[in-house]
């Protein structure tokens, strides 16, 4: 498949789609709908509805090139083993991880409210990364998925965009790949953060990377398609 331009701000990236991977971060139950954790932290869930249409066009985009694709999930084991307590006692939520919600028990592994919402399903054979943190190299195999798949370039969507996108990529970064984050395909339960996320991976110059769109990585797609 042939290399192509993506539209991208600060400047245009050449993608290698071989060489590229869609990371989908956390679009889970526990975050998007009334009764998961972004709830009982305060927040107004209808605001992430914004991201599942664009991440489901990046997502079909990358199925249709044969894309390596991977689906992020936080969460914890049932027995709280892998949360840190400052994590789990932090504010004072409605409710707290693990305890039993409309969902089942918020943001434990397996339970109901865990899961990806359906319209961003994983297919089979799709790489689901659950991750205990922030960032999805954090206390996970994903370096090691990323090296055995050759992988170079990240596009990175998903919620929330100044946590665990804005950790991914910061990590990512680090690490030497090129990131790139799907604006319209990211949301925040806090606008403002969602605009100044953005704005800050691709200052600098990119200082942490790019940031475009799910209908640009869609055509980008699509041009190596009819290129090949």
């Amino acid at each position: 498949m042939s290399e192509v331009q993506l539209a991208a701000e600060p400047f245009d990236l050449a993608l290698n789609p071989l060489r590229t991977a869609l990371v989908i971060i956390d679009m889970q139950r526990d975050f998007l709908e009334p009764g998961g954790f972004g709830e009982t932290l305060g927040n107004d869930v209808s605001l992430l509805q914004a991201a599942v249409e664009p991440c489901r066009r990046a997502l079909e985009a990358a199925r249709r090139a044969g894309l390596l694709v991977i689906h992020t999930r936080e969460g914890h084991r049932p027995d709280l083993s892998d949360a840190p307590p400052a994590k789990v006692t932090r504010g004072a939520p409605s409710k707290r991880i693990g305890d039993p919600g409309p969902m089942g028990r918020i943001l434990i592994r397996g339970e109901p409210g865990h899961d990806i919402v359906p319209s961003l399903s994983p297919a089979p054979g799709e790489v689901v990364l659950d991750k205990p943190g922030k960032g999805a190299f954090h206390q996970t195999d994903l370096a090691q998925i990323l090296m055995v798949h050759d992988i170079d370039t990240l596009i990175v969507c998903g919620v929330t965009t100044e946590v665990c996108v804005h950790t991914t990529i910061r990590e990512g970064n680090d690490r030497g790949y090129r990131c790139v984050a799907l604006g319209d395909a990211c949301a925040s339960y806090f606008p403002e953060f969602h605009r100044v996320g953005l704005e800050m991976i691709k200052a600098q110059g990119g200082i942490f990377g790019w940031v475009s769109d799910a209908e640009s990585f869609a055509t980008a797609l699509s041009a190596a398609q009819h290129a090949a």
